[in-house]
């Protein structure tokens, strides 16, 4: 309810993940002329004062030079930030002039910043708005449509389910709530340009795809490593590659990204509006794809997890629904290292402020590489003219261990990935394309969707005892494994989850002992003591030490 003077325009706040709803209330009073803005405003959003006052004056519009402007973004306990509430705020002082429609704004919400000569730029978190948006639809006899800068309205307009309006210019928004115009605003729609997943796999880089694919069948050798590959996709286990430089790590991790099926709508929403709030935002070309993060290993911890204030989602929520790939492992930060345990576990993170707390998901596949030590040459076969490796155990036993064992317990696969002979790079015929592998995982996807609804690498214990019972002979291997080895319980139940994603990857209903041998197998590059293809070049390399 509003009076003379008194305007209320409605808009939207971003709240971590999701939205709120803000009341942007404009009165107009007799007093020494300023516009003051309260509830609670960042910078961004008390410099908005310049930026309407310039665009209404710049527009020919009504601005009220001789009145106190009193602004307020209700509710008041709510963080504002960016430019966002620009048009709304120049909407309410216009509309508590009496200029425009008040019923008709009533039935519309607004964000958009305003550049001086009145032109709308897009803003951060369109898509996020129009979810918010559209969870209060259901609850509302009469849902409002939203209006936005047409960039950010061709990224909402992905959302089902909301009208979307479109402008380019204050001025358009105003004549289409002056009383007696007969001017609407366009219907925004998603890009033409958006793709479908199908059309642009692979992934070299953090943010962009290549318009070639990426096939594994142009990895030559590594039998193992790709095998590692076909079950962490159909499984969602993160994995950890061990190798000497050029063997193929990275080519590996690249191609599992073209193993992975395409996003349901859900999850592409979800990823969707995970991007849209990030700093670089969501481009309406990516739609459908799965996200693809490789940040360099100086990233900080709030790079990787997030934070900020206000909080904002890092790279493993950034990946959330794809993959996140993190090249030399222990060159990362052990505290940015450390703060992925718990978002590994559960799946997001909270992000906690002495002003604000965010919620952000994070069900990403994570695939690391990094060398054996620090010269990276342990375990390579020695040749003319190199020198193989030259660290001493004391030297490998300080690298490897920059990666905690909390951490390893949560990396399902820990596959060594061994140098290629020059022979194999130029004789072995090429392996299976990405398209044959991507149907079995597809086909032990839809096994694991069928039986417990969660891919494997979530279950919980309970439920894993159900759907991976063992029989006796089974169950004794795999006590006499763990006990030799060392495990934990979180890594004795980690590798009965991979060994059910082995047996949906083989059709069988049940868990047997081979699926359990390779589960074993594929957790054994970090495991106490070094591995067998790394054992006798670790020997050798402390021999050498010794009579140095």
């Amino acid at each position: 309810m509003t009076g003379m003077g008194l305007a209320v325009i409605h808009s939207r706040a971003i709240d971590g993940l999701g939205t709120s709803p803000v009341r942007v209330e404009v009165h107009l009073a007799n007093g020494l002329p300023c516009l003051q803005l309260v509830g609670l405003a960042d910078t961004e959003v008390r410099e908005a004062r310049e930026r309407v006052r310039s665009a209404l004056l710049h527009s020919g519009l009504g601005y009220p030079h001789h009145q106190r402007i009193t602004v307020n973004l209700a509710p008041a306990d709510l963080p504002k930030e960016s430019g966002r509430f620009d048009l709304a705020i120049a909407l309410g002082i216009l509309a508590a002039q009496g200029l425009l429609d008040e019923q008709a704004l009533e039935q519309h919400e607004f964000a958009g910043e305003l550049s001086l000569a009145g032109e709308l730029r897009p803003v951060r978190g369109g898509l996020a708005l129009a979810l918010g948006l559209r969870r209060t639809v259901g609850s509302s006899s009469s849902p409002r449509r939203l209006v936005l800068p047409r960039e950010s309205a061709e990224e909402a307009a992905l959302v089902e389910g909301v009208d979307v309006r479109a402008a380019d210019h204050l001025l358009e928004v105003v004549q289409a709530f002056t009383p007696g115009q007969a001017v609407g605003l366009t219907p925004a729609h998603a890009r033409a340009d958006a793709k479908p997943p199908s059309e642009a796999q692979g992934s070299p880089g953090p943010d962009e795809e290549p318009a070639t694919p990426l096939d594994l069948r142009d990895v030559r050798g590594q039998a193992a490593a790709k095998r590692a590959l076909e079950i962490a996709a159909a499984g969602h286990h993160h994995l950890l590659l061990v190798g000497p430089p050029g063997s193929g790590k990275s080519m590996l991790a690249q191609r599992l990204h073209g193993l992975l099926p395409e996003l349901s709508d859900d999850e592409a929403l979800d990823a969707a509006a995970v991007a849209s709030i990030s700093r670089g935002g969501f481009d309406p070309r990516h739609w459908r794809r799965r996200p693809w993060r490789a940040p360099h290993h100086s990233c900080s911890a709030a790079a990787l997890v997030g934070g900020g204030s206000p909080p904002r989602p890092g790279e493993i929520s950034l990946a959330h629904h794809g993959v996140l790939f993190l090249d030399e492992l222990p060159e990362f930060p052990s505290r940015a290292l450390e703060t992925l345990r718990e978002p590994l576990e559960v799946g997001h993170v909270v992000l906690s402020r002495a002003a604000r707390q965010a919620r952000y998901p994070c069900r990403m596949l994570l695939v690391a590489a990094m060398n054996p030590c620090p010269c990276g040459w342990l375990g390579a076969p020695r040749r003319a003219g190199h020198p193989g490796c030259r660290c001493t155990p004391d030297a490998v036993g300080r690298y490897q261990a920059r990666l905690s064992g909390p951490l390893l317990d949560r990396l399902d696969l820990q596959v060594e990935v061994a140098g290629v002979a020059p022979a194999t790079l130029l004789q072995a015929p090429q392996g299976e394309p990405s398209a044959a592998v991507a149907a079995r995982v597809r086909a032990a996807r839809e096994r694991q969707r069928e039986r417990q609804g969660c891919w494997n690498a979530d279950l919980t214990p309970d439920a894993l005892l159900r759907h991976a019972a063992l029989a006796a002979p089974s169950r004794s291997f795999i006590e006499s494994a763990a006990e030799r080895l060392g495990w934990s319980g979180r890594s004795v139940h980690r590798v009965l989850r991979v060994a059910r994603t082995v047996a949906d990857l083989a059709g069988c209903p049940t868990v047997d002992q081979t699926h359990l041998v390779e589960a074993v197998q594929l957790r054994r590059a970090l495991a106490p003591g070094p591995p067998a293809g790394l054992a006798d070049a670790h020997q050798s390399s402390g021999a050498k030490a010794r009579r140095a």
